[in-house]
């Protein structure tokens, strides 16, 4: 039952009586009906529907806690910064808490009340665990930052920065559709026509899907996956002979229709549909 510290992780704050209206207004997730102890997948986007920042939201108090990664931490409260205009809401990075995950029935809420922990669900995928959230340097942990993320990455489960580049990706080809990332029948928020679109045209032909590495060394984050003379996408994170990549799923049907290997710096690709996944998906396997 392991509990990993994720110093990659930051918290950003929202409080004041327009928090929540305010943050409904920008991002990909409902947070109106975000529950305590909910851990909820959201996004803020660019005008043109891209992902520039994702995070775990939750509420904190009265107002909302959001779960980021620690290098983009700070241009997000920025980022956030442009929409307050007059709305009645601060946001910012709280230093004092760290971050952990917790899966395969670590903690319970026992525990974790003793220890001065907030515990909340992670809502990507029942799986993950749950997410625990203290203060700095008073908490202890049995596994490490690499654990978490081959448990993360067995699961099938994307992270930005790691298995797509920000401001590069839509929600759908991050998956975020699959995994409560986006609600559909909210209002308005930043990027929204364009993801509703793909949504409503099925129109996301690219994908981050599970891949198994069949022969050679793993490569690197980033490596061109190929079949014959056609590019399909690239790599993303990695551990041991499991990992995660952008493929064009169109692109993949056509190499497997052909029996070409998928290959990426030599070593050959199995590809996987997510155990989640509710898109159509290419009958796969090793080709070759």
């Amino acid at each position: 039952m392991p509990i990993a510290l994720l110093p990659d992780r930051a918290v950003v704050t929202l409080t004041g009586e327009d928090a929540q209206s305010f943050l409904q207004g920008v991002v990909t997730c409902n947070v109106e009906t975000l529950q305590p102890g909910e851990a909820r997948l959201g996004a803020l986007l660019s005008p043109q529907g891209k992902i520039l920042f994702d995070f775990l939201v939750s509420r904190r108090g009265d107002g909302f806690a959001l779960d980021a990664p620690a290098e983009r931490a700070g241009d997000l409260v920025k980022r956030l910064g442009l929409y307050k205009l007059r709305a009645k809401v601060a946001v910012a990075l709280d230093p004092t808490l760290g971050v952990a995950a917790a899966w395969d029935g670590a903690t319970t809420a026992a525990e974790v009340t003793r220890a001065g922990v907030t515990r909340a669900e992670d809502a990507r995928l029942p799986a993950l665990g749950a997410r625990l959230y203290f203060s700095q340097g008073a908490f202890s942990a049995d596994a490490t930052e690499e654990d978490y993320h081959a448990h993360r990455i067995g699961l099938g489960i994307p992270e930005g920065g790691r298995d797509f580049l920000y401001g590069d990706a839509f929600p759908h080809e991050a998956l975020m559709d699959q995994i409560g990332g986006v609600d559909f029948r909210k209002g308005c928020y930043v990027g929204q026509e364009v993801v509703s679109r793909m949504q409503h045209r099925g129109s996301a032909r690219t994908r981050v899907v599970p891949v198994v590495f069949v022969s050679g060394e793993a490569p690197a984050p980033g490596t061109e996956v190929t079949a014959g003379q056609k590019t399909l996408g690239v790599t993303g994170s990695r551990a041991g002979t499991r990992g995660l990549a952008m493929i064009r799923l169109d692109r993949l049907a056509d190499a497997l229709a052909l029996g070409e290997p998928l290959r990426a710096a030599g070593t050959v690709l199995g590809v996987e549909k997510p155990a989640f996944a509710t898109f159509a998906f290419p009958e796969v396997g090793v080709a070759g």
